[in-house]
């Protein structure tokens, strides 16, 4: 019985693209996509991770990072819908993803 009360207390959110974050993750390496495909899965059911929160002009923001391979992926969290907003998708070098994120949300 307890078990059936945790699923139903579990909130899933769904996923959405800003128009160029969109643009971002299609011109992205197919391995790159199915990590951060992984990484958001799991996001989904907990998107409000504290190490991943951002400061300073993306205070509102979360990121995962691909350290391997040098990605970074900016995401804001819309609790009244339940939805993950993907605000743009950048390699780390000259921190591409976090300015073009700060300019989408501010």
């Amino acid at each position: 019985m307890e078990a059936k009360q945790l699923r139903s207390n579990l909130k899933i959110y769904s996923l959405e693209f800003h128009v160029l974050a969109l643009k971002e993750w299609n011109k992205l390496d197919g391995s790159i996509q199915v990590q951060f495909q992984k990484a958001l899965k799991k996001r989904l059911q907990e998107p409000k991770i504290p190490s991943a929160k951002l400061r300073g002009d993306l205070q509102n923001a979360y990121k995962i990072k691909l350290r391997d391979v040098g990605y970074r992926l900016v995401y804001q969290v819309i609790d009244q819908r339940l939805v993950i907003v993907i605000v743009a998708i950048g390699r780390r070098d000259n921190e591409e993803a976090y300015l073009a994120a700060a300019k989408r949300i501010n």
